[in-house]
């Protein structure tokens, strides 16, 4: 049985959803994913704003959001949107609203689309502790609907939509006292709101479930999916916007942003997006616009029909749970069980050079300060090369590099590599005969070398493939077996691959995931792409290893693998910032601030730092970082220690030193190397 969320967990389709229009510019439905940005500047500074979203336009903006944090602000919308009209701007404007539903009602009359947040549209966060009886409860909840009820009559009335975004951070204290800060809780609170829609008969509602953790946001939307579409079976349900909040900048914000709203693009979920990041907005658009056409070139090549694995994929996708493996050893770094998820690199073709490529590789490593490579492959597919192999692995361990070593082959042609490896990468297709897969798996065993097959093909053939493997591997008497993936459809590749595994009583086997940089990509495409891939695959609980290919330098591509794996929340090496991408209520320079900070503090590997503009969601998303620092006034900032402010209204420029000695002080501090 497929779950609610998704049409199907082995295919990329999209969710079915009706069509709503915001403005000019329909979405969900058969629209494209439409690509948002938020403006950065004073909502009051009519020209200002309008300069921005002009520039948002020109870069392939097509809904921009304002925030309207008082009625003054709100009022303004109506200057902004005359202006834009005036330069021929066609740009629907969405009003960001928290904390005051009369700004909501005046927005309403001069935007398109007018977004609440859920968790502070009527109520009120202190983070108080307090058990409700349900009848406290349902009082609580016709009190709340009482003052939203008036919103949704005059949208109805003027054409407008409505988003109800919740935000992880900023989930309502009676929510959070009855579900935690969980995604169910962020679920129940936008559920209450779309009640008061359909009182009203009002259909033109968008959902957002955004959080800084990427798990967390993933987890979110599939429960609401899930329970809409339980609310009407079988019909097209509400359009989502999609996102992570607080991403940060740099590649960090990057990936970040491509694992949650990527891993969301492949199950299908999502219709308008919005990558947010603390830098100029103008540059959150190239990013959003390749994590879009990626996620449409995926749908349209999904194929018709996909054959049942016999067995899920994951037994919980609303929960993060890494899938259960057996640890296998691969020359010193074990693979699956209780290890960590391993970062490879994948060399390419076998060096001419070895004693100068082994050089060169360890010039690299060194400048990888603080992350270590834990796997190497190469590709040798001519069995004339068992010297320049054994060669290559002698002057690998001459020049101090302990990686162990692995090779790609072709199974009738194994044998030269052995002696210098410690694991064989075997690949299959389905070309490769059935006896050159038992011949590999026999050296394999003789050897007491693990083989990781490499099963390439499409997502229809894996079934067949693992079959394959599993016969060979039992039929050569070969215990130490790994599994990975080269399809075009890598996650849902994956995916059934270790729901066929599961089927097969093969459940424990590790999963390898490799990824190969694409040719002709940008920057920015190619990192959604990397993030996508690998980072769908891990919030899924799926991989033992990553393996990454085609990244330039070592010391880049292994950057890389270790900050996917930070951003899937499996792996920390570095300090992790969680920082907002500024809009019109921050109270400084967020982009110039948050790197001044990350100067500073960057070498703290493991420490989580939030550095927030404002209130809205500060606290609440602080909930998961270690430390704060949130604009309180002009030039004032408050310091957190968890959801805890232990300082106030302290002036900026004695804020950053003010962090540094919290951190001491909670014993979290190291010297910079």
């Amino acid at each position: 049985m497929r779950p609610d969320y998704v049409e199907s967990p082995f295919a990329p389709r999209r969710r079915a959803t009706f069509e709503v229009s915001v403005g000019d510019v329909a979405l969900g439905g058969r629209q494209p994913v439409r690509v948002q940005s938020m403006t950065t500047t004073d909502t009051l500074h009519t020209e200002a704003t309008c300069d921005q979203i002009e520039r948002l336009a020109d870069a392939g903006c097509e809904i921009v959001r304002v925030t309207a944090p008082s009625q003054r602000e709100a009022e303004n919308l109506a200057a902004i949107a005359a202006e834009l009209r005036r330069r021929g701007v066609r740009m629907p404007l969405v009003a960001d609203i928290h904390f005051t539903p009369k700004a909501a009602l005046i927005a309403a009359e001069h935007v398109e689309k007018v977004r609440i947040n859920p968790g502070n549209f009527a109520d009120k966060k202190r983070f108080a502790v307090r058990e409700y009886t349900d009848a406290e409860y349902a009082e609580e909840i016709e009190r709340v609907a009482d003052r939203f009820r008036p919103l949704v009559r005059r949208c109805k009335e003027l054409g407008r939509v409505l988003r109800i975004g919740t935000n992880h951070g900023s989930l309502s204290d009676r929510v959070l006292n009855r579900y935690g800060d969980t995604p169910r809780g962020m679920v129940e609170s936008a559920l209450e709101f779309l009640d008061v829609c359909a009182q009203e008969g009002f259909r033109d509602v968008v959902f957002s479930m955004k959080a800084s953790n990427a798990q967390v946001a993933i987890q979110a939307y599939r429960l609401l999916a899930a329970h809409l579409a339980k609310r009407d079976p079988g019909k097209p349900s509400y359009p989502f916007h999609i996102g992570v909040t607080e991403a940060g900048d740099g590649e960090d914000g990057r990936i970040k942003s491509a694992i949650g709203i990527g891993s969301l693009l492949e199950d299908g979920i999502g219709d308008t997006i919005r990558v947010s990041l603390t830098e100029d907005p103008v540059k959150e658009v190239p990013v959003a616009l390749a994590l879009a056409r990626l996620a449409e070139l995926r749908w349209r090549r999904a194929p018709r029909a996909v054959p049942d694995p016999g067995a899920p994929c994951i037994d919980d996708p609303f929960a993060h749970r890494r899938r259960a493996t057996r640890g296998v050893e691969t020359g010193g770094a074990a693979l699956g069980g209780s290890n960590p998820v391993r970062v490879e690199l994948d060399l390419g073709p076998l060096p001419s050079d070895p004693v100068g490529a082994a050089r060169e590789l360890r010039a690299a490593l060194e400048r990888a300060a603080g992350i270590e490579c834990e796997g190497l492959l190469v590709e040798s597919l001519d069995p004339s090369n068992a010297d320049l192999l054994l060669g290559f692995a002698r002057a690998l361990e001459a020049a101090g590099v302990k990686a162990p070593l692995a090779a790609r082959v072709e199974g009738g042609w194994v044998e030269h590599c052995l002696g210098a490896v410690s694991r064989l990468v075997v690949m299959v297709g389905e070309l490769v005969p059935d006896e050159s897969l038992v011949h590999a798996a026999g050296w394999a065993r003789d050897a007491a070398l693990p083989v990781e097959w490499e099963l390439r093909g499409s997502v229809e053939a894996v079934p067949g493939l693992v079959d394959r493997v599993l016969a060979a591997a039992a039929l050569a008497g070969l215990e130490s077996s790994l599994v990975s993936l080269d399809a075009e459809l890598p996650v849902h590749a994956v995916r059934m691959a270790v729901a066929r595994l599961r089927a097969r009583g093969a459940a424990d086997l590790p999963v390898v995931l490799r990824h190969r940089r694409p040719p002709g990509l940008t920057e920015d495409a190619a990192l959604a792409r990397a993030g996508v891939d690998l980072g769908a695959p891990l919030c899924d609980g799926i991989g033992d290893a990553v393996a990454i290919a085609g990244w330039g330098p070592p010391d880049r591509a292994l950057a890389l693998a270790y900050r996917i794996l930070q951003g899937a929340r499996l792996r920390t090496t570095w300090t992790e910032f969680i920082s907002c991408p500024s809009c019109g209520r921050t109270l400084f320079d967020l982009e110039v601030t948050t790197a001044r900070i990350k100067a500073r503090t960057q070498h703290l590997s493991g420490v989580k730092i939030a550095i927030m503009g404002c209130i809205v969601n500060g606290p609440g998303e602080m909930a998961d970082a270690d430390f704060g620092y949130v604009g309180s006034g002009p030039g004032q900032i408050n310091l957190y220690v968890g959801q805890q402010c232990v300082a106030r209204k302290i002036p900026q420029e004695e804020a950053d030193e003010r962090l540094v000695e919290l951190i001491k002080e909670h014993g979290m501090w190291t010297e910079p190397a």
